[in-house]
């Protein structure tokens, strides 16, 4: 198939990258998730979505490309959510606990909204891969989609909901 220019999609990443980038991984937050059990790979793959869309605004998005990086932003999905939400605060505590009491109020920011920011980025991600197999799907004319073809896709669904 040929590159995603879809302005949708590309509006889609620009919110996903910019919601991850604030919400889930802040200052306050990203030493937990640095503890997360998950490869060099999947992080590059979530880097690669979440920001550097400026490398493929104008060149579009190889179909590919944009579903592996969605199945390890999903597979970070449902690993934050069984190892990190339930502790988020424990693990905080004791790494920023000199912050000053201004910092101390962000840093509980995060921390309290730190679930409902992980389920947004999730919907995003979700509503993402339904568009992008709505792309796939018009594009295949007659043969079999990619995403039909691609294992590592296969639990996305159940790992975005948290099934």
């Amino acid at each position: 198939m040929e590159q995603v220019r879809d302005a949708h999609v590309i509006r889609l990443i620009e919110r996903l990258g910019e919601h991850y980038r604030t919400n889930i991984s802040n200052r306050f937050i990203r030493p937990a998730l640095l503890q997360l059990p998950l490869d060099k790979m999947t992080w590059d793959q979530i880097e690669i979505l979440t920001e550097k869309i400026e490398q493929f605004r104008y060149q579009g998005f190889h179909l590919d490309e944009l579903y592996r990086q969605l199945a390890a932003s999903a597979r970070f999905v449902a690993i934050t959510r069984r190892e990190l939400v339930p502790s988020l605060r424990n693990r905080l505590g004791s790494v920023n606990s000199g912050s000053g009491g201004s910092d101390r109020v962000l840093r509980d920011m995060a921390v309290n909204n730190f679930a409902s920011n992980l389920q947004l980025f999730a919907d995003l991600l979700n509503e993402l891969y339904v568009n992008l197999v709505e792309l796939d799907k018009a594009a295949a004319k007659g043969h079999k989609p990619l995403y039909m073809k691609m294992p590592e896709l296969n639990d996305i669904g159940r790992q975005l909901v948290g099934g």
